[in-house]
This record gives C-alpha cells, sequence and structure tokens, in this order.
C-alpha cells in the first residue's frame, strides 16, 4: 500500500504550491510506503503531486510514482490494488494499447484516457487516486466504493490540499487546526470520527464510492458512482432460493480470494479460531496457495478459557497446511506499544489495537500483505444486529413513534431511579429510537446516546456538533433506495458505518504503521453484487454455514460451532493493571470497548479544556 498526496491551487489568485510543503505532508506517511518516494508539479508548478511506495506489482524504478503517460498529458499518485487488473490490461491491449510496466498503476492512466471519469466503473479493487489532466488542466479524484482506502481533502478557497491521512495533511503546516464539532461529538457517539467529518473543520473525506473534480473554476461537489443500497436492492427482488445459497457463496467468495492474492510479493493471513479467517485460509489454499503463512494471536490471560484462539487456530493451520505462527502479546508490550499505537491513529479510534499486534506480528514475520477476514459478518449476517435490529422495531416500534414518549420516560425515570438510568442508558432508548431502522441503529452501535452528551461536553458545543452532524439523518441517507429486506437495511448501515469508519479505518491505519497491506476479500463490490440476492433470503446461521463450507475441505466442526467472540484483546485487565500503577479510578475499565477507553483516546488528539463543562461527573 502507499501514501499519496497533492497541492492544487485552482484559483488563479493563489500562491503556487509549496513543493517543500508537499514533501512535509509526503514524509509524514513514510511508513506507508517505505520502498520509494517521488515528487512532480505540472508544467505552470500550479499542480504538485507527491507519493510514498510499498511495492506489490512490478517492484522495478520503471513503475513508481508519480507516473506519468508516455505523452506527458496524464500523471497519476495512486493508493490501492485493482484486483481485475489482468483483465483490464488484457482489455486494453485488444484494442492497441502498450503498457511500459506490468502495474496496475499505469492501467489507471489508460483508462482515464479511454473512459474518462466513468473509469471508475470498472475498478474491482481498494484504491484511491488523483489523476491530473493537463489537456483539461484540472485534478480528478477517487476512492473506492466500500472505502477500504482513505482519502482527505482540504480546501480553502484558493487552493485544494488531499493526502491519505488527516496527520499528514497537518504536517504540511498550511491547513488550520480549528476543531469541527461534529466530528468531536460523533466520535462520542460512535467511538470513531463519522464520515465525512474529521475532528478538523477544515478536512473532509472524499466520501467512499465518489469521484470529485476539481479546475480552475473550483472543486464541483463528490459525485457517487455507486451504492450500497442500490446493490442490495436489486437482489431483493429476486431472493435466491435456499438451496442455491451455499453454491453461489461457495463460488463467490472463491473468486473473491484468488483476485485478493494478485501481487509480486507473499501474501499471508491473519488466522483466528473463527469461521471468517478460516474459511479466507482454505480458499486461499485452493487457489494454489500452499504453505501459506498464518498468523495468530495469543495472550497468557485467555489460556485455558474460550478465547485462546490459539489451540483452534493451529488445528485450521494444520488442515490447510499452512506455516503458523502464534504470536504472544503480554501486557509489558502493551503498555509500551501504547505511545505509539496513538501516535500513529490517524484519527481517534475506540478498537484497533488487536490489528496493531497482528500486523505487527506479520511484519515481524517478513509479509507486506496479508488477507483478514474482516467483513463477512456485515456481508453474511453473523452480528446479532441482523436479529436484533428486527425485533427491537417489532416490539417497540410503535411506543417509539410516539412523540415525546421515550424523552418523557427517561425524564420520570431518571427523577425517580437515576441510578438504573445511568447504568442502563439504551434501556428506554428504546422508546425513543426503535421507531426507525437508523434510530435502532444508533442503539446498537452507540457509544453514547445523544442526550448523555452534555454531561461530558460543553452544551453549546455539543449542540453545534449534533447541528453539524446530524446523526439520524445521515444513517437514514445511506438506506436510500431502500433496500427491500430487514438483512439488506442492517447489511447497508453496517458496511457504510461500523465497518467504514471502525474497522476499515482500524485496519488502514493499524497495518500501515507496519508497513503491511490488509487485503479483505469479504468486502469486495464484485462479491456485494454476485450475493446480494442471497443476502436478502439468509436466515440466522446460513451465511456463515455457506462460508465454512466454501473451501473444498470445510472447516473442522469446532470452528463452526464455536460461539462467537470476537477479535479481542485483554485490555480490560492491562487498563485496570495499569490504573492501579498509575493510582487512577479505572478498575471497572472495559477495555476498548469502555466509554472511558474512548475518552482518554480523544484526549490524546483533542485536550479536555475547552470541551469538558465544569463540574460534568468524571470519566
Amino acid at each position: 500500500m502507499c501514501g499519496i498526496n497533492g497541492i492544487f491551487a485552482f484559483h488563479p489568485s493563489a500562491a503556487a504550491p509549496s513543493r517543500d510543503e508537499a514533501v512535509r505532508i509526503r514524509d509524514a506517511m513514510q511508513a506507508r510506503g517505505p520502498d520509494g518516494f517521488g515528487l512532480w508539479s505540472n508544467a505552470s508548478g500550479r499542480c504538485v503531486l507527491a507519493h510514498r511506495r510499498l511495492s506489490f506489482l512490478d517492484l522495478s524504478e520503471r513503475a513508481a510514482q508519480p507516473m506519468l503517460s508516455t505523452d506527458g498529458k496524464l500523471a497519476v499518485t495512486y493508493n490501492g490494488e485493482i484486483y481485475n487488473f489482468p483483465a483490464l490490461r488484457e482489455e486494453l491491449e485488444a484494442q492497441g494499447v502498450v503498457f511500459r510496466t506490468t502495474s496496475d498503476t499505469e492501467a489507471l492512466m489508460h483508462l482515464y484516457a479511454r473512459d474518462g471519469q466513468a473509469m471508475v466503473r470498472k475498478l474491482r479493487g481498494m484504491f484511491t487516486f488523483g489523476i491530473w489532466d493537463e489537456t483539461r488542466q484540472g485534478l480528478f479524484l477517487a476512492r473506492d466504493p466500500y472505502g477500504i482506502k482513505p482519502l482527505y481533502i482540504a480546501n480553502d478557497g484558493w487552493t485544494l490540499r488531499f493526502a491519505s491521512q488527516v496527520r499528514a495533511l497537518l504536517a504540511g503546516g498550511a491547513v488550520s487546526r480549528d476543531p469541527e464539532g461534529a466530528g468531536v461529538v460523533g466520535f462520542h457517539l460512535w467511538g470513531s470520527v463519522p464520515e465525512p467529518f474529521t475532528l478538523y473543520r477544515d478536512i473532509r473525506a472524499l466520501p467512499a464510492g465518489h469521484t470529485q473534480w476539481i479546475d480552475r473554476a473550483g472543486p464541483r461537489a463528490p459525485q457517487p458512482y455507486i451504492h450500497l443500497a442500490s446493490i442490495l436492492a436489486d437482489g431483493a427482488r429476486a431472493p435466491l432460493p435456499a438451496a442455491q445459497i451455499a453454491p453461489e457463496v461457495r463460488d463467490a467468495v472463491k473468486d473473491s480470494v484468488a483476485a485478493h492474492l494478485l501481487a509480486d510479493v507473499e501474501v499471508g493471513v491473519f488466522l483466528s479460531a473463527g469461521v471468517d479467517s478460516g474459511a479466507m485460509l482454505g480458499l486461499m489454499r485452493d487457489a494454489g496457495c500452499s504453505n501459506a503463512t498464518a498468523i495468530t494471536l495469543s495472550f497468557a490471560e485467555f489460556r485455558g478459557t474460550s478465547e485462546d484462539e490459539a489451540p483452534l487456530a493451529a488445528l485450521v493451520a494444520q488442515k490447510y497446511g499452512a506455516k503458523h505462527i502464534v504470536r504472544t502479546v503480554g501486557e509489558a508490550e502493551f503498555r509500551a506499544d501504547l505511545p505509539a499505537i496513538l501516535a500513529a491513529m490517524d484519527q481517534p479510534s475506540m478498537d484497533g489495537v488487536n490489528t496493531w499486534f497482528v500486523a505487527k506480528a506479520a511484519r515481524e514475520a517478513g509479509l507486506k500483505a496479508a488477507i483478514s477476514g474482516l467483513g463477512g459478518d456485515e456481508l453474511l449476517a453473523g452480528y446479532a444486529s441482523f436479529r436484533d435490529m428486527p425485533r427491537w422495531r417489532r416490539r417497540f416500534g410503535a411506543l417509539a413513534a410516539v412523540p415525546g414518549l421515550g424523552a418523557l420516560a427517561r425524564g420520570v425515570m431518571n427523577a425517580a431511579l437515576p441510578g438504573f438510568v445511568r447504568a442502563n442508558p439504551k434501556a428506554l432508548g428504546m422508546l425513543e429510537y426503535a421507531g426507525s431502522w437508523e434510530g435502532a441503529y444508533l442503539l446498537r452501535r452507540g457509544l453514547f446516546l445523544p442526550h448523555e452528551l452534555p454531561a461530558l461536553m460543553d452544551r453549546d458545543f455539543v449542540a453545534e456538533g449534533m447541528r453539524r452532524l446530524r446523526p439520524l439523518t445521515q444513517l437514514s441517507g445511506t438506506l436510500s433506495p431502500d433496500p427491500h429486506s430487514n438483512n439488506g437495511r442492517v447489511c447497508v448501515l453496517e458496511s457504510e458505518h461500523y465497518m467504514r469508519n471502525q474497522l476499515l479505518r482500524d485496519a488502514d491505519w493499524a497495518g500501515m504503521a507496519h508497513s503491511l497491506e490488509i487485503r479483505t476479500p469479504l468486502v469486495d463490490i464484485a462479491l456485494l453484487r454476485r450475493l446480494a440476492p442471497a443476502i436478502a433470503a439468509l436466515k440466522p446461521g446460513m451465511g456463515k454455514a455457506a462460508l465454512a463450507a466454501a473451501p473444498s475441505i470445510a472447516l473442522p466442526a469446532q470452528i463452526v460451532s464455536r460461539a462467537k467472540t470476537g477479535f479481542g484483546v485483554p485490555t480490560r485487565a492491562w487498563m485496570a493493571a495499569a490504573a492501579r500503577t498509575n493510582r487512577e479510578d479505572l478498575a471497572e475499565t472495559k477495555g476498548l470497548t469502555s466509554r472511558r477507553w474512548s475518552r482518554k483516546v480523544l484526549e490524546t488528539f483533542v485536550p479536555p479544556a475547552g470541551t469538558a463543562q465544569a463540574g460534568s461527573p468524571a470519566l
């Protein structure tokens, strides 16, 4: 994977971009690309592109970036992998295009020259890129459909800057650090900063599945080229018969795994004791990747318990002939790494420590790329939310539709039983939010609920942040058009919010901190298109059972029947020990999922002074 950035002084009166600033932004992303770096500016000096390289296809210098077309009319800086590159190259060569390299970067330029901005509809992969068009004197930006790869933009009305990291843009020295209330409030609601917001008012994410064009007239509004909800709506119109679901899952996921192995370097795998990662290893073997390197984390605190992944992971590794590495992580390493973990987070996250350590272990093993089973629960209805949210809507939806009932009940209970309300903040929320899908999702994934925020921050700051964020409106917007099935609605909400803002972002920063590319075959737009008719028809447990049976040698029964535990790290015990050492009252922390941990993470980005309300209860 790579780090990309650029500066375009689009306004005629703007000063020419500073190459020194471009270099500062670029080199703040050194971990993203330790294999090489580049800098380019166009003839007028109005656009500067830069790049840090982590090479996977065509490791030679001829594939270095920014890359120029042979006629000098196009320049590209690109971060990602295009998994259908071999087919695209064959198509382009059949039309007379001559390639100078074997890299997918070059294919982007040829596709743009042929199809213009519509090129993105041909791409299967994870990507962000910027293409400078000298003929049109404009910059074209694009981001993949799921938002696997990040791209952040700062526009001051004169000059537009973009980069793979928020902190890199700040490192350039020309972007304001004024706080964005929607980002701070959003982090308290979700435990991650919801896109397109960041913690800074002048920096926004280019939305997933969008492109943007910038020329002398200024930036156009980002344009969507794909909607997950539309794909699921189309699939729901012709749901797959139950007997066809397992064969379709097998064929579709096998195809995706094979595509994600495209590389000129070894691709390993993160292996837990779960269905998703085990199926990835089995299908890698089926695709010809024998003796793959599989990385499993182990913790002394979990030994002898159901949370210990190592024994069952070893069984799976042996079954599929993998080279198995079990990496033990302890409290001392966690505490030693914690400053680096917080420094590597591009935006605050209440999670990601697990990915940090497994990526660290993979890099220690000499890997530059690893397959992850991330996305299986969102795609195949593996989360409890696929059962809970429809049930909440049935049980409490009618009551929640009564205006003011939820707030009234909360006020009465707060006066009569304040301890119950504090201990069960979401219980009464059923009467306030379960009347809509977006409200039910807020209950399911929310870290804090909106009415709790004034106790944590200045009331005016909260009000302004909520006004800008509009969380329920933002959630409901992703459900347009209606996916036409309960599974489809939950799939969209989980994919476009929790997965994108939390899991994928954590995979990016934690992997890139160790110069490791994390590939996610279960987060793939071609796969979603194939399985959309199956998603609408899934019954509880059916999707994961089909995935477990997808490899030619099915996963062991112990894996399939194992209770879901998640990809855990014993941070509860570690943080409690740290609290005792530091004489802080953290005894009741629940690790990375706790409110207290999220507040401590946020304080490394935003000092509490100015946002904490005087006299408010400490967390």
